[in-house]
């Protein structure tokens, strides 16, 4: 680990110490309330600056990242992994990474009349690697990587058209649904860079029901520049013989997500009784397999449906709760799935290694938690989520897609490890269960702490990126997966978050795992980062 990991290890470790016995020591009395103050005559002309006509206002922000880890990506730090096949795991050459993440937005919203926006927004994200980075698009190169400029939103919104209950928007915006489950991010592939989907939402208010509609289309390209152009170019040249695929100096494209996408959403909830807000909901996703190397590697073809509901609200006056649950079936061609399972089994007749497979797939996630609404907004909860996997028996696919969830819901490592299993950020195959304990020691500063375990719901891992590439005949464990255990391991994370100002925020992430009989390698695995977010 390196000298900075190390620091930020202690300050989070020394944030928890001082947080806990300090507890110990405040009364349970309810915090007072309190006045907003009035602006100061600085802040009051930022404001005015940001409004500068009744129907202009702009804003923008930058986002400073640090981020360390070791063997998220790789799963391992050997080299000559796995044992009896040198050279067969292309990854753990960047199992250590350590980078910067530059981000940048300007926004602004038009109104010329009332309840008709223009809306836009500009982000760029330019890279700073300390160590030879693990992305497709930089592949074990250091330095300063160059991205291209987006339009990350460009949507007209409309509220109340001809005096209906409605408000629609067109466009290219950022879209969150319920918890995020399945509808959160748009844009897994470029790390949350951006978040938006390119679609049209119309979404009704029944006031008198408590209840709300969103219909939403969406049509989503795999290319940054498929519906706009981009600022600076949306590919690079990957100039290192190291990396797998095609040969020296070919063209690799930065990808949004791993195929084109079509897509309908019917989302219905309901706030009628605050012991249970129930939503509805049934999504469609269509995928276009895209043949950009290495997106290749990665993309399916596929029809995807979803039925399903969310149950929350409070309990008494100290315990709230939600429930999620939803079941998917289709078709979908994976030709990932197909080129592992044919290298894992390539005798057994159910494995085919063209066409499509019948999916059928479940999902639920759920968390209980108790309020103590003492001084500290003291919080301890209790989560569970099951995400089935496939099954290398059957013909019939059954892992769970999460659509567009696939950003960190619980943990930001587990994007980086789901890269070898499945694809970023797209969990599966997986039980957690676990408690988090949340608190506010002082105004402004919030801290929490996590811990699950961890299971897979079948041995064999759902994907394999590793079997993609040489495997030696005769060896038994596929890339860094055991096939024979289901304890993936012990998950801890604690996060410190302070707000400095209206316009300074940063914090403190740091998460470690311990792996089970999942997979080969038991190193530790870590991630560390550090955040500064300026914003005006």
């Amino acid at each position: 680990m390196t000298t900075k990991a190390q620091a930020l290890t202690i300050i989070m470790l020394g944030a928890t110490l001082a947080i806990a016995p300090a507890q110990t020591n405040q009364t349970t009395a309810a915090a007072p309330a309190t006045v907003a103050p009035a602006l100061s005559s600085t802040e009051q002309m930022i404001q005015d600056m940001k409004n500068p006509f009744p129907w202009l206002s702009w804003g923008a922000d930058m986002r400073i990242r640090n981020e360390y880890f070791n063997n998220a990506f790789s799963l391992t730090a050997d080299q000559n992994f796995p044992p009896g096949g040198p050279g067969t795991s292309p990854f753990a050459a960047v199992h250590s990474q350590d980078y910067f993440r530059f981000r940048g937005r300007l926004w602004t919203s038009i109104t010329p009349v009332d309840g008709l926006s223009l809306n836009a927004r500009l982000a760029a994200e330019p890279r700073d690697f300390m160590e030879k980075a693990f992305s497709d698009t930089y592949f074990e190169q250091s330095g300063m990587q160059w991205r291209y400029g987006i339009i990350d939103n460009l949507n007209v919104q409309w509220k109340e058209p001809v005096d209906l209950p409605v408000t629609l928007t067109v466009g290219r915006q950022d879209i969150f649904l319920g918890d995020g489950w399945l509808v959160g991010d748009g844009t897994p592939e470029d790390g949350s860079f951006t978040y938006f989907l390119d679609s049209a939402r119309a979404t009704w208010e029944l006031k008198d029901c408590h209840t709300t509609i969103d219909a939403i289309g969406i049509v989503q390209y795999a290319r940054p520049d498929a519906w706009l152009p981009t600022l600076g170019p949306s590919s690079t040249v990957a100039d290192t013989q190291a990396n797998p695929g095609p040969p020296y100096g070919h063209i690799e494209p930065f990808l949004l997500t791993d195929s084109n996408e079509k897509g309908a959403i019917l989302w219905i909830a309901n706030k009628s009784l605050p012991a249970a807000n129930v939503d509805a909901f049934f999504l469609y996703k269509h995928d276009s397999a895209i043949n950009d190397f290495p997106a290749s590697l990665f993309t399916d073809n596929a029809d995807i449906y979803t039925f399903g509901g969310r149950l929350s609200g409070a309990l008494a006056d100290h315990w709230k709760y939600s429930a999620e649950g939803a079941y998917q079936f289709g078709q979908k061609q994976d030709l990932e799935l197909n080129s592992a399972l044919a290298v894992l089994r390539p005798n057994d007749p159910s494995v085919q290694t063209t066409g499509f497979r019948n999916l059928s797939a479940f999902g639920a996630n759920s968390k209980l938690s108790y309020l103590f609404k003492d001084s500290w907004n003291d919080q301890l909860s209790l989560s569970f989520e099951f995400l089935s996997g496939d099954n290398p028996n059957t013909k019939t696919d059954e892992m769970f897609d999460s659509l567009w969830g696939r950003w960190p819901q619980w943990s930001e490592m587990n994007t980086y490890s789901d890269i070898q299993e499945t694809r970023v950020g797209q969990t599966a195959n997986l039980y957690r269960v676990g408690p988090t304990w949340s608190v506010t020691p002082v105004k402004d500063l919030d801290f929490s702490a996590s811990y699950y375990a961890l299971f897979a719901n079948q041995a064999v891992p759902t994907r394999d990126l590793d079997a993609s590439y040489q495997i030696p005949a005769g060896l038994q464990s596929q890339g860094p997966f055991s096939t024979t255990g289901t304890f993936r391991g012990h998950y801890l994370q604690s996060v410190l978050k302070y707000k400095f100002s209206r316009h300074l925020s940063g914090h403190l992430w740091g998460e470690l795992m311990f792996p089970g009989d999942f997979y080969v390698d038991r190193g530790m695995v870590t991630f560390l980062r550090a955040e500064l977010m300026f914003s005006l």
